[in-house]
């Protein structure tokens, strides 16, 4: 799709029934021309008007269903449904809480409404995601999230612990079109970085349960470009990022408010907009779910020079990916990815 709906109007123009939909997810599943899956002869399919998202073989006679091994297999709502779904968990700017989402699409039931978010949210982390930084410095740090404290001792709380590495461009040098998109649009004029000369490229986010050596490596590992400059709070867990391969930039902060506006400003404004929006928009989150809405506020965050390109950035990622077990999307278990072995891509958002 090189032209993308703008506004509510447009986007009915161009989906305006369930074999419009249909259209345009086989253009994303087969986008050289259908090729059967039984005998994997290419050819037009015939198209069953009774059953939009069936294919049928024109060969063969093997049915295909377009949302097979996608993350909408085996749901019984229509195609327009999850893509009025997709458009607006990525349209909408501050997101959407399962309720709205559910009023929005007139959803019988809540359940159905936190189904269909958590399996857009898996579909909002891109299988083959390169690393941050290279020629851009990367600011990593650990931050603590949600959780109540009030009345159980002093150093007690329920908070999470979440790690972050985000880029750090100059602010002439914004993002255009970027690895990360299945396409691009102009580069936008845009202010950021609360009035500094540099703003904030490509952010990864990941919880973690200790701020241990290897855990922060793993991430790291995941997460950054090899030989990228990585600016930490000189952590002792950070201290063998010379031996991987990074160019570290160590400066020991101890809550000097001074010290980190100089030498981690971004991380840690990405961090209040984390904060923000997890208590503004969702009015806090789960520890189990919260990999989820990280890879989430991730999407968004990478995303928001081109907000439109989102909607078809995450049906891509759809088609792509399988539907989380029912045990997956109620334990989040697809949302902790974190490799065994270090040097693993880990999709963290």
């Amino acid at each position: 799709m090189h032209d993308y709906p703008k506004t509510l109007l447009e986007f009915q123009q161009f989906f305006p029934d369930e074999m419009a939909c249909a259209r345009h997810l086989e253009h994303i599943r087969w986008p050289e021309g259908f090729e059967c899956m039984a005998c994997r002869l290419p050819g037009e399919p015939w198209r069953l008007l009774s059953r939009p998202r069936v294919l049928e073989c024109s060969h063969c006679g093997y049915q295909t269903s377009l949302t097979a091994g996608t993350i909408m297999h085996g749901s019984r709502q229509p195609l327009h449904v999850w893509f009025w779904a997709a458009y607006l968990v990525t349209t909408q700017t501050p997101g959407m809480r399962a309720l709205q989402f559910q009023k929005q699409l007139g959803l019988g039931r809540d359940e159905t409404a936190f189904q269909m978010l958590h399996k857009l949210r898996v579909a909002m982390v891109r299988p083959e995601r390169d690393g941050i930084g290279g020629e851009w410095p990367v600011e990593l740090d650990e931050t603590w999230v949600g959780g109540a404290t009030q009345g159980e001792g002093r150093g007690r709380h329920h908070k999470t612990l979440v790690v972050g590495a985000v880029e750090v461009r100059p602010r002439a040098k914004a993002p255009g079109p970027d690895p990360n998109l299945p396409t691009g649009q102009a580069k936008t004029a845009h202010r950021g970085g609360h009035g500094r000369s540099i703003i904030a490229g490509r952010l990864r986010l990941q919880v973690v349960s200790g701020r241990s050596q290897k855990e922060l490596e793993a991430f790291a590992l995941a997460a950054v470009a090899p030989n990228s400059v990585v600016r930490t709070d000189g952590w002792i867990g950070d201290d063998n990022l010379t031996k991987l391969g990074y160019r570290h930039d160590p400066l020991s902060i101890q809550g000097d408010q001074e010290k980190t506006e100089a030498h981690l400003p971004m991380i840690h404004i990405v961090f209040g907009n984390l904060d923000a929006w997890l208590l503004g928009s969702h009015h806090g989150v789960s520890p189990k779910h919260l990999q989820a809405y990280l890879n989430e506020f991730v999407f968004r965050f990478n995303r928001r020079f081109w907000p439109m390109v989102a909607f078809d950035s995450v049906l891509n990622i759809a088609t792509r990916l399988e539907a989380p077990t029912y045990r997956e999307l109620y334990e989040g278990k697809r949302a902790h990815p974190i490799p065994a072995k270090p040097g693993q891509p880990v999709p963290t958002g």
